[in-house]
């Protein structure tokens, strides 16, 4: 069966040649990839063995059953290290999947209200924001004015800093009421995440 080539596709080999395997698409040129002249050679332990030809230092992979690997392709003569490639690959992916999952990525969620807003509401909105911020989530409380409120955003502050003092248990401001447009708005941030930093 035939394969249509339209110039866009490609196809992903894994082949072996002396002893190591040849894996396309990598980040890194390896074996039969690298084209220089020359280059620099590193042993697996990391010792210096000196500038060498390219056909020498794939000798020296090929006896060592390990991959010849460009790690610094802008050095002159590039440098390339003796090591096995598939396996620095997969605990390469490892760590990242480590650091993935060890990364917490915080959200900024919402609390609006009015400056009319009743006692039991804005308790129920008090409740809503501190189970944010014990989620270690930033939050954002916003007043927003309407008509002649604009007259009153004295009244808009207080609440905002009534909202602060009683999230002050497990929150600290992190950016004082600020006015733009029709709202006001505050941010409100975990403890926890701030102790953390320290």
């Amino acid at each position: 069966m035939r394969i249509p080539f339209s110039g866009i596709h490609f196809l992903c080999l894994s082949f072996r040649t002396g002893g190591a395997f040849t894996i396309s698409n990598t980040a890194h040129q390896i074996n039969e990839e690298i084209h220089d002249k020359e280059v620099r050679l590193i042993s697996a332990q990391g010792e210096q063995l000196g500038i060498m030809p390219l056909a020498e230092a794939m000798a020296k992979a090929n006896e060592a059953d390990l991959d010849l690997v460009k790690i610094s392709p802008n050095a002159v003569p590039p440098v390339c290290k003796l090591m096995d490639y598939g396996k620095y690959r997969f605990e390469q992916t490892k760590r990242d999947k480590e650091a993935k999952k060890n990364q917490r990525i915080v959200e900024v969620k919402e609390v609006r209200m009015s400056p009319g807003i009743d006692v039991n509401d804005f308790n129920v909105k008090v409740r809503n924001a501190q189970r944010f911020l014990a989620d270690g989530n930033r939050v954002k409380v916003a007043v927003r004015f309407r008509g002649r409120e604009m007259a009153h955003t004295d009244i808009g502050k207080r609440l905002l800093e009534k909202f602060a003092a009683d999230c002050a248990d497990v929150a600290t401001m992190d950016k004082e009421p600020k006015l733009d447009g029709r709202h006001m708005t505050m941010f409100l941030s975990c403890k926890q995440s701030k102790d953390n930093k320290k």
